[in-house]
């Protein structure tokens, strides 16, 4: 068996650029039950930015907003709106890992270098990927400090989450034409594989289609499912958040759970919006999907989709737009065996976007 070119240990966090992150970081603690764990900005001696950092269960999502308007957070911002600017990969090397993706043809965005205070040292590197992302490599195996050199430790509320446990996968969304490109990255920066390819005939509606492949790596711990339009009578959902997103991006961030029904009540009592589902849907869920832990009484109130695959089945549902651009959004998917993304709920959650998308006159 050939030797892994660029192992991952697994998703190291998630680093929002937004315009208030104070203000977004008090959103995800109160809506999504994340805990503050880190700051850093002025008050640390930071002097261009500020950047909360949360966490819940394994999962770290980091909020970064410019303190002044010659900055290329601002520029971020103002071009894309609130979203993901980098996915970071914990890894055990990150100047190998540096080294093996430029060999591969990425463009270095940060040179390998560490940094370190009292708790140790951490060593970062970060290459291009699509659109204005960052794919930053973190290795904190001789850190023991709560995020990064330089954030000073918070002790946020202690409220106990909402069950969420850690990221299943990122979504990006590209132009047309480019998804094959960015697969071909994957696989040669990465040597990451396809597992599942999606046609416009697999994700299609009365109006609009998209494409899709899913990028996984060996062990099947990161997983990067890639979209572009397809051709379609009216403007699809893809081509809509790359007109708000100024471009491509990461278009979801899905999360996982042990009991979505218990996670997604809780998040409903916190006023999280989610995509609504038509009762029809659940006229047929229970002959397709077969049994379940679960009550599908439960899902119907929920509006929670199901699906399975020849490993098992799965749970998810999907929330409204985080910010008032329609680009980013969240999933939450509780996975009982199955490997899949929910492709027989595609066409049922496909049109729930388009009604969003048509109440925004965007459709």
């Amino acid at each position: 068996m050939a030797t892994d070119h660029m192992p991952l240990d697994g998703w190291d966090h998630v680093e929002l650029w937004v315009g208030n992150a104070k203000q977004a970081a008090y959103w995800y603690e109160h809506a999504l039950g994340f805990a503050r764990v880190a700051y850093a900005g002025p008050e640390t001696g930071v002097r261009d930015r500020a950047s909360y950092v949360l966490g819940q269960g394994e999962i770290r999502f980091v909020l970064t907003s410019p303190l002044r308007e010659a900055s290329e957070i601002s520029q971020h911002v103002a071009r894309h709106g609130d979203g993901v600017k980098d996915i970071a990969l914990a890894v055990p090397d990150a100047t190998e890992a540096y080294r093996q993706a430029m060999q591969r043809g990425a463009r270095g965005v940060v040179e390998p270098h560490w940094a370190s205070d009292a708790n140790g040292r951490v060593e970062l590197s970060a290459i291009a990927t699509y659109g204005d992302t960052l794919h930053t490599f973190v290795n904190r195996g001789d850190y023991a400090g709560r995020y990064l050199p330089g954030y000073e430790p918070v002790d946020g509320p202690a409220e106990g989450g909402v069950g969420l446990q850690a990221i299943d996968h990122c979504v990006g969304n590209v132009e047309l034409g480019r998804m094959n490109h960015w697969v071909e990255f994957y696989e040669q920066v990465f040597g990451m594989t396809e597992m599942i390819h999606f046609s416009d005939e697999d994700i299609s509606t009365e109006y609009s289609a998209l494409m899709s492949k899913v990028l996984t790596d060996g062990e099947g711990k990161i997983k990067f499912p890639i979209n572009e339009p397809a051709e379609g009578r009216r403007k699809s959902q893809i081509e809509e958040y790359l007109e708000f997103n100024g471009g491509p991006g990461v278009q979801h961030v899905a999360l996982t759970t042990t009991n979505i029904v218990q996670t997604v009540e809780r998040l409903k009592e916190r006023g999280v919006q989610f995509l609504t589902t038509p009762g029809a849907y659940y006229e047929h869920v229970p002959e397709r999907v077969g049994e379940i832990d679960e009550d599908y009484d439960d899902l119907r109130r929920l509006g929670i989709l199901a699906d399975r695959d020849d490993d098992g089945y799965l749970l998810q549902i999907f929330t409204k737009t985080a910010q008032d651009r329609p680009t980013l959004f969240f999933e939450v998917i509780e996975r009982h065996g199955a490997r899949g993304f929910g492709d027989g709920n595609f066409k049922a959650l496909f049109e729930a976007i388009e009604r969003e998308q048509a109440l925004r006159g965007n459709l």
